[in-house]
């Protein structure tokens, strides 16, 4: 399927993706607590400076403000009846954005989780979130949006679930999970697992990956992961700008610009095609990899030692993945022998 996306990944040695929407946001006055989306009808002036600030930086791609634009999100702020609103405008708010760059510039339609767990685990059914999924694609597909970006994932189920729902919208599609809990999604999930995972779906995504998580050393361990797998398709690297730290009152993210240059340049040697960043990239942040991925020359793989001397040390001493993550394992078949 030619799209505007595969198109881009034709002609460019790496994509820069964009930075934070929620950071920006609560920078431009929203609440803590309140609903992002909202703002596409309450306050599109600033959802449009929201989408120039990476245009303008210099990214090639970016997200719609919708992360939160599923019916159950939705219903946390009485709004669930407005998922086709919300989503429409927040993505042709971004096609607007979009087409007056002078240069092509791909608008992914952000679609977040569902908040809800899955059975069996959970309650909410298979049947219900591919139809909660499929509304919401549905409504950024109108908007205008050039591929659906799902993102923050932890459960496979719920992957699965939206992969099905994009197939009945007809759209492409890529999908990242957040491995933030020593090297795996708060599900369990790792980065052996989704690279697997994808390879199994009807209609697997042009690019996958991971964002958000607990930095940025991290997240290259995760792509490193990834890469270790033999996967042939564009991976994704959507990184914190450093720790989040609660600072007078405030989280902030400890991630200098220069820092977030630098995590660019090795995302890229890492094996990542498409490189942005999550909470607490901001426009200045982006400047800064746009000129890393510019001018630096591709090197060669890093190693982990070399991610960690760049970009400071790992959140947790495993990737999740080996018996070394799991010494109970260890354990038991010492038991058993």
């Amino acid at each position: 399927m030619t799209n505007a996306l595969t198109r881009l990944l034709e002609t460019k040695d790496a994509i820069l993706a964009d930075g934070a929407t929620g950071t920006n946001l609560f920078n431009m006055g929203l609440q803590s607590g309140d609903a992002p989306e909202l703002w596409n009808t309450d306050q599109p002036d600033k959802i449009r400076a929201l989408y120039r600030g990476s245009v303008d930086a210099g990214s090639d791609l970016f997200l719609t403000n919708t992360f939160g634009g599923t019916a159950a999100r939705l219903k946390l702020h009485d709004a669930h009846t407005r998922v086709a609103e919300l989503n429409r405008i927040g993505a042709e708010l971004a096609r607007e954005v979009a087409d007056a760059a002078g240069r092509p510039v791909v608008v992914a339609g952000s679609v977040g989780p569902t908040g809800e767990i899955l059975e069996p685990v959970g309650s909410l059914t298979h049947a219900e979130a591919v139809e909660m999924f499929h509304e919401q694609a549905e409504a950024l597909k109108e908007g205008g949006v050039d591929v659906l970006w799902l993102e923050t994932i932890s459960a496979p189920e719920e992957f699965r679930a939206a992969a099905e729902a994009f197939a009945l919208a007809d759209m492409p599609w890529c999908g990242t999970m957040s491995f933030d809990t020593a090297g795996r999604t708060m599900m369990g999930v790792t980065s052996a697992d989704l690279a697997q995972l994808v390879e199994t779906l009807p209609n697997p995504p042009i690019a996958f990956g991971a964002n958000c998580g607990t930095g940025a050393s991290d997240i290259l361990r995760t792509v490193l992961g990834f890469v270790a797998q033999g996967t042939e398709r564009p991976l994704i690297s959507k990184g914190n700008a450093g720790i989040p730290k609660y600072v007078d009152g405030h989280i902030h993210y400890d991630g200098t610009p220069e820092l977030m240059g630098r995590y660019a340049a090795m995302a890229r040697d890492s094996g990542a095609t498409i490189i942005g960043g999550c909470c607490g990239t901001m426009p200045a942040h982006l400047r800064e990899m746009r000129k890393a991925l510019d001018t630096e020359p591709r090197g060669a793989r890093p190693s982990l030692e070399q991610i960690t001397a760049v970009l400071g040390p790992f959140s947790s001493a495993s990737d999740g993945t080996g018996d070394e993550a799991m010494p109970e394992r260890r354990a038991r078949r010492r038991r058993r022998a």
